[in-house]
């Protein structure tokens, strides 16, 4: 099989969290630190499809590029995204990223559900905790 012919679909539903979990990502600057790994992502190739999270951690739905490893991606989002928001000084309690991710696939017909439960996390975290 050439490399013409190959064929991947592969969705990640990611979740990582804030060292400690601590309540680090203010809600009123997430959307801007959303941004900026969209961004990110978007130079990475692939798609991003939602991101969103809560004060201790964020959920990303994307496809990566098939030359791109699942565990630099993370490694890489985890390290400009903590420059970042060193840089910006808007997360006052962010101390950086706790080690590890965990990351989950699904077919093609469970994204729009996948989607709804990333968009939803406030509304999700109301109604359970998992602590």
């Amino acid at each position: 099989m050439n490399n013409k012919s190959n064929y991947r679909q592969l969705r990640y539903h990611i979740v990582f969290h804030t060292k400690d979990s601590q309540k680090a990502i203010n809600q009123e600057h997430a959307r801007e630190l959303y941004a900026y790994i969209m961004g990110y992502k978007k130079n990475k190739r692939g798609f991003l499809y939602r991101i969103n999270g809560m004060e201790d951690h964020i959920h990303i739905l994307c496809d990566l590029h098939p030359a791109l490893v699942l565990a630099d991606f993370m490694r890489d989002v985890k390290s400009n995204s903590s420059t970042w928001i060193k840089s910006v000084g808007t997360f006052h309690e962010f101390k950086g990223w706790a080690d590890g991710y965990a990351a989950f696939t699904y077919s093609w017909k469970d994204k729009d559900m996948i989607v709804n439960y990333i968009k939803n996390q406030q509304e999700h975290h109301k109604k359970e905790t998992f602590e």
